[in-house]
């Protein structure tokens, strides 16, 4: 089969483009222009084009794309033009960038100038700084035939560039990469705009009457807002002092565990942070005035960023993040399926408490769950010394906490402050003792810590070790742990530093990331590997289950751990059964992991 490697050059400047617009908003805006393509078949040349809308109509279908793989470097917005523009549709996407999150996170840097180098295949010119603000119109014919070459080259550099990082890809994370930008560039769902504006009037006087409640004083004064935070179910985020040294809060524009609250659940918490940023909008304001322009524009694209998160997650995208839409939220009743079709969405039960359990060894805790036993009464009754017919719903809520909580080494004091969080107030001593239970209990599990934590130094040292459940999880060398489906969990420049994190002047393992141009140094030890790992693998099992439902049924997105399809109505019950079917089959590599999901189907995503 062919592949196509693609590349528009569009024209944008002011506010038109993405300095100002989403995607989705730059794409579908009537301003929006395609000053030139250029196109390559395989190895062969590839062919420059610029013409008017009509003359590149005819120009691109000369190809067959039906028949044909198409590569781009974000294949999200050369697809999105070439379907919505166009009206052409490949058969299937192949997207550099996505690949480069996958095998490089955030180390090496997603743009193709970056990515090219870091291969040694050229360089990407810079023709494109100057022709901001032309239209093809402004264009002479040198300076066209210039933009021409500046674009032939990237489709260049975007071959072999995926010629280089194809060698050893997995061929099913190529397929994940195809479903992703298909949700975007060939959308299906609607939006009911009514809806919509009905929402957005009535959380702008929300968060009026919220406001009305406080004045200034209590918004600006670090223990007044502390205290308002933790009355709303907040524990207020902490920081070191560059000072004093000392713990302090963490209220200023640029903690980003403050700043993470503008997208908490809860709205009152969203409207007093962002008044004390001094934001005019809340994210509910703003998201759903971003859902009622795209409405207004045509179906909705799913904007998700494949291989987003350390882990391999999913990520939410295009200023509209999907993947945090409160359950309830008028938000998630607006989107609708097509005419003719029902949401069909699918969560998976407790996966990573199952794929610790399994990982660890842990076989009464994996055969609790394979029998359908309740493990929050179990943990609950170890935790209380109670049977499990006596223990009350409160109690049973500290021993769900405790089993999706305490898994990867969480210390008492902030298990107490999780509890806090959720309105359960416990003292140290007794957090400590629960704890401690829960490690009696579940042995097998700290012990996978400790054999996590001595990865570490065989990364560093370059051996060759393993860990887990029959080891299938390998470490060769200093390139990070290797994953069932061939891809790596890595942990970029891992070194032994005495830093004072703890405050007990005891050397910790830390590796970077980076956030634009900074570099953060962050801690890692035994129990850290174990989430890290257990969310990728929970990952690694939603995928291979998004897969087997795309067999059957359009799947168009994914939140965490749940995957939502549409169905025909006609055929919704069998389709809900189907897709219980998938996402309870186990995985080859780990065929004793028992699976479960809860299902729900309606109109809309809400109702599912």
């Amino acid at each position: 089969m062919n592949v196509i490697t693609i590349d528009f050059e569009t024209a944008y400047g002011g506010d038109l483009g993405f300095a100002k617009q989403t995607t989705e908003e730059y794409i579908r805006d009537k301003r929006f222009e395609v000053i030139g393509v250029a196109v390559q078949v395989n190895d062969g040349e590839p062919e420059w084009f610029s013409g008017t809308h009509q003359k590149l109509y005819s120009f691109l279908n000369k190809y067959d794309w039906k028949n044909s793989i198409a590569l781009a470097h974000n294949a999200v917005f050369d697809g999105a033009i070439l379907n919505w523009q166009f009206g052409i549709t490949p058969k299937g996407w192949l997207d550099t960038l996505s690949m480069g999150r996958a095998l490089h996170g955030t180390q090496v840097g997603g743009s193709l100038a970056v990515l090219a180098q870091h291969y040694g295949i050229g360089v990407k010119g810079e023709q494109v700084k100057q022709y901001i603000n032309y239209y093809r119109r402004d264009f002479s014919k040198e300076e066209l035939a210039d933009y021409g070459e500046y674009c032939k080259n990237d489709v260049k550099l975007t071959w072999d560039l995926y010629g280089h990082m194809s060698q050893g890809f997995p061929a099913s994370e190529l397929r994940l990469i195809d479903l992703t930008v298909r949700m975007f560039t060939e959308p299906v769902l609607q939006l009911d705009k009514d809806m919509l504006q009905d929402h957005l009037i009535s959380e702008r006087e929300r968060k009026a009457e919220i406001l009305e409640n406080f004045d200034k004083d209590t918004l600006m004064s670090n223990p007044q807002f502390a205290e308002l935070l933790v009355s709303l179910g907040v524990q207020p985020p902490m920081k070191k002092s560059p000072t004093t040294g000392k713990q302090t809060f963490a209220f200023a524009k640029n903690d980003e565990e403050f700043k993470a609250l503008l997208e908490h659940p809860d709205t009152q918490v969203q409207a007093v942070v962002a008044a004390r940023l001094g934001t005019k909008s809340t994210i509910e304001e703003t998201r759903t005035e971003r859902f009622i322009g795209i409405a207004e524009r045509g179906p909705m694209p799913v904007p998700l960023r494949y291989y987003a998160a350390h882990t391999g997650r999913w990520g939410g995208d295009d200023k509209i993040n999907l993947q945090n839409l409160q359950r309830k939220s008028p938000l998630k009743k607006s989107i609708l399926a097509p005419f003719g079709f029902m949401l069909v969405d699918s969560d998976s039960s407790q996966i990573e408490a199952r794929m610790l359990a399994w990982l660890a060894g842990q076989d009464d805790l994996v055969e609790a769950f394979e029998r359908g036993e309740d493990v929050y009464r179990i943990m609950a009754s170890a935790i209380y010394g109670k049977s499990i017919t006596e223990i009350t719903t409160d109690e049973r809520f500290v021993g769900k906490t405790t089993i999706l909580g305490a898994g990867y080494g969480m210390g008492a004091a902030k298990f107490q402050a999780q509890l806090k969080n959720f309105g359960v107030e416990v003292s140290l001593e007794e957090a400590q003792r629960v704890i401690d239970t829960y490690r009696r209990t579940y042995p097998r599990i700290p012990e996978l810590w400790k054999a996590a934590a001595n990865v570490l130094p065989a990364i560093i040292g370059e051996q060759t070790t393993a860990f887990g459940r029959g080891d299938i999880l390998k470490v060769d060398g200093s390139q990070g742990i290797l994953l069932p489906n061939g891809l790596r969990l890595k942990y970029p420049n891992l070194r032994k530093e005495y830093t004072d994190i703890q405050g007990d002047g005891k050397p910790q393992f830390v590796y970077d990331t980076k956030k634009g141009k900074a570099v953060i140094p962050n801690r890692i030890y035994g129990g850290k590997i174990i989430e890290n790992v257990c969310q990728a693998l929970a990952r690694i099992v939603i995928g291979e289950q998004m897969l087997m439902v795309a067999k059957k049924y359009r799947v168009v997105m994914t939140v965490h751990d749940a995957i939502a399809c549409i169905v025909p109505t006609n055929e919704v019950e069998t389709g809900k059964e189907f897709v219980e079917m998938c996402m309870r089959l186990r995985p080859s590599w780990a065929p004793e992991l028992p699976l479960n999901c809860e299902a729900g189907y309606g109109r809309s995503y809400g109702d599912c």
